[in-house]
């Protein structure tokens, strides 16, 4: 696919557009964002210069000489600007602190939030950024926004619950909270299509390589980038993937159809099907209630990598079946990569990534045409918390690739 974007007049979207390009190429001349942008060496010049005065790139050097005139090269400055990322789980709330290139400069974890009232989470959270903040000695100045992941955080207030756990933060208000909390602008999507944006940014992807993140938490999310935005739908509830029907006459699922990816693969399902297994369940110690989810799903996961035919059983079912889902997404979309995200892939990932790779290598229907690579992403557990980063560094440095959220 080409590389070349025809930008119209010079304008705030002009700017974010070669500042993306800057982005996306690491280092790159004037010349060459002119012949990608279609703009002339005059605006191209203009635009730079603004960004070098903004301190958002800096000149790097020369390129080698071919005869004539050395071009001069810029990139990021990646000390210009940060953002912070945070992900909503049950399990652990993460922090990252991330530069202007996506690179993590601070982390952080502490409790998760179920069974929290979410105001009760917003108070916490503004105290341990407080306290990150000061441990990095970055100013507040320096910082341009928060951005938010978590299931379901991409629907509007009083929206319809799309997960079994998300409770009350489905209408809780976290955006305006936590911006009057702590005076700075705040995003928010849901986990998946920020560990998308995560590896987009992080990743210094162009916005010409169109891909999709599956992100398996609880449950599983799929982020879709198009054109270097998030593909959203009329609703912003694009990558429903878990609700992907894979058997008419399975089992019930909650969402009121029947044989979901989720609820034939999930990680609640797996746990199901250990406890069925009294043996199984005795030698790990499940408990079997859905308070422990993660913890069970964790424990099954890690004694199938270690070897346990038992385990590895349960997981290779519930990754054949991923597998299936990921295919019919490879084949309706026509991707060329596919990433695997979240804490659900931390022990087990390497199941999955093997099937997956294999059924699509064997049956895409373009396999002729081209490959489809299948990565397990880093970083892995913090894949949306970078994300989450991301998004805000997308949303105030680059505004032309924000898409309006549906209502």
């Amino acid at each position: 696919m080409s590389t070349v974007r025809r930008l119209g007049p010079s304008s705030e979207n002009t700017r974010s557009a070669i500042l993306d390009m800057v982005r996306s190429s690491g280092t790159v001349s004037r010349i060459e964002l002119s012949e990608m942008s279609g703009l002339t060496p005059t605006s191209i010049t203009r635009i730079v210069k603004s960004l070098i005065e903004d301190r958002l790139v800096v000149e790097t050097g020369f390129s080698d000489s071919t005869g004539g005139k050395r071009r001069s090269l810029i990139e990021l400055n990646p000390h210009a600007r940060y953002a912070v990322g945070i992900s909503l789980d049950d399990a652990r709330l993460t922090y990252v602190v991330a530069d202007l290139g996506g690179t993590v400069v601070g982390h952080h974890i502490s409790a998760g939030i179920a069974g929290t009232p979410p105001s009760d989470v917003v108070l916490r959270i503004g105290d341990e950024l407080e306290g990150l903040f000061l441990d990095l000695e970055i100013p507040t100045s320096d910082i341009v926004g928060i951005g938010v992941a978590g299931a379901g955080l991409d629907l509007s207030a009083g929206a319809e619950r799309i997960s079994l756990t998300s409770d009350d933060w489905d209408t809780f208000a976290v955006q305006e909270a936590l911006e009057t909390r702590m005076g700075l602008p705040v995003v928010r999507d849901n986990d998946a299509a920020c560990a998308a944006l995560g590896n987009f940014w992080a990743g210094r992807l162009s916005a010409s390589q169109d891909f999709a993140t599956l992100y398996m938490s609880n449950g599983f999310g799929l982020g879709l980038m198009i054109g270097g935005s998030v593909s959203r739908g009329s609703s912003s509830n694009v990558g429903e993937i878990g609700h992907m029907t894979l058997d008419i006459g399975g089992p019930a699922c909650w969402c009121g159809s029947r044989g979901c990816l989720e609820i034939l693969a999930g990680p609640r399902a797996i746990v199901g099907s250990a406890m069925a297994d009294p043996a199984l369940a005795r030698d790990l110690g499940l408990s079997g209630d859905d308070a422990h989810l993660r913890h069970n799903f964790d424990m099954i996961a890690r004694s199938a990598a270690g070897g346990d035919r038992r385990s590895a059983q349960l997981i290779e079912r519930s990754a054949a079946y991923v597998a299936a889902a990921v295919l019919s997404v490879v084949n309706l979309l026509d991707l060329g990569r596919i990433y695997l995200a979240g804490p659900g892939f931390a022990d087990a990932g390497d199941f999955y990534l093997r099937a997956i790779t294999d059924r699509v290598a064997r049956f895409a229907r373009t396999k002729s045409v081209h490959g489809v690579e299948i990565t397990l992403s880093d970083p892995g557990l913090d894949a949306a918390a970078v994300g989450a980063a991301s998004l805000a560094l997308q949303h105030v440095l680059t505004p032309h690739t924000r898409a309006e959220r549906g209502v």
